[in-house]
């Protein structure tokens, strides 16, 4: 377990000594090392450009207009479920441009895997990302799919001169879909308990809304929404006074890196403007993690509604419960939007 925010940088930046092909699943582009995933990472970096992000912006702000709206006011909600989950779905089927119908399913998928991946039930695991793979081999066969999502994107580009094979459309598509459901859902409940734990915070954002981005990375560095990543060495090497041999796996603790004292001092201070060009929030390196822009755009976006949309955010009458390893953030957020 690499724990300090200098050795993860080791391992981030020398891909060559710590490579991402740790399982024996095709897993594009994070379990691929260049030149393989140069050629993926380039096709997939297309979907996230600013101009893609400037063309997806007005749709994203009605879906979080649209729920902030909805939620109820004076009265105790579950901020996990009821805003984290909910945006990443409709966000996720938005982006992908498929029918709103495809969100019951989503959901159900990233509950399933949820579950699978805590049992460490590697059958149930198996059975998950085939369902998974079931439905996303149903919407590429659907005649009636939109000609520009993002399946029929796919369908039509080329990596390194030759069509995607459908396991590599279907590998593709469940990555973007744990990244993009998981880690929004367990980004915004953080976001929310820390808000309604510092009514001065939210009073400095309510006045300074250019400052969101930078202030939701740091509550995101201060409590990690995403737990780990696995690299394996190809070589013998040291690391941090440890002898790391060949075939070695490392696994990446993410949380620990990015409160490390000896590089951000107090570690749950709040230092937005000090602390980020350290934040590992996104990972770094040639597999810094290509869905940020959306995932930024979405996060600073669902904030300034709910400050914008309410005179205050408290805590609830419940305690927020802390999700159990290996998730992050909270199983459950309980607040009242004044």
């Amino acid at each position: 377990m690499v724990l300090g925010h200098a050795e993860v940088m080791e391992l981030l930046l020398d891909h060559e000594t710590f490579s991402n092909q740790v399982s024996s699943h095709l897993s594009i582009p994070n379990g691929m090392d260049p030149p393989q995933h140069t050629h993926f990472r380039s096709l997939i970096d297309s979907f996230f450009t600013p101009v893609a992000m400037a063309e997806f912006k007005p749709r994203c702000q009605e879906i979080v207009q649209e729920l902030v709206a909805s939620l109820p006011r004076d009265e105790d909600i579950e901020a996990v479920t009821k805003v984290g989950e909910e945006l990443a779905l409709r966000v996720q089927t938005a982006f992908m441009g498929w029918p709103a119908r495809i969100e019951e399913s989503l959901r159900a998928w990233t509950h399933a895997n949820l579950e699978a991946t805590r049992s460490r039930d590697q059958e149930a695991a198996a059975q998950v990302a085939q369902s998974f793979s079931d439905q996303v081999r149903e919407i590429i066969l659907d005649d009636g799919r939109s000609p520009v999502d993002a399946i029929s994107s796919l369908i039509s580009a080329k990596v390194d001169g030759r069509s995607l094979a459908e396991e590599e459309i279907v590998s593709i598509v469940r990555n973007w879909t744990m990244g993009e459901v998981g880690t929004i859902t367990s980004s915004v409940g953080i976001i929310v308990d820390h808000l309604a734990r510092d009514a001065d915070l939210q009073s400095d954002l309510r006045s300074h809304p250019d400052d969101l981005g930078m202030a939701v990375d740091e509550i995101l560095r201060i409590h990690g929404p995403l737990m780990t990543n696995r690299r394996v060495a190809t070589r013998r090497v040291e690391l941090a006074g440890q002898v790391i041999n060949k075939g070695d796996r490392l696994t990446i603790m993410w949380p620990q890196a990015n409160r490390d004292e000896s590089v951000f001092g107090d570690a749950d201070a709040f230092r937005p403007e000090a602390n980020a060009p350290m934040n590992l929030l996104y990972g770094g390196g040639i597999h810094i993690c290509p869905g940020a822009p959306l995932a930024r755009m979405q996060l600073t976006m669902i904030t300034r509604e709910l400050l914008q949309q309410s005179s205050s955010i408290e805590p609830g009458k419940d305690p927020s419960q802390r999700a159990v390893f290996p998730s992050g953030g909270f199983a459950a957020v309980w607040v009242r939007l004044r």
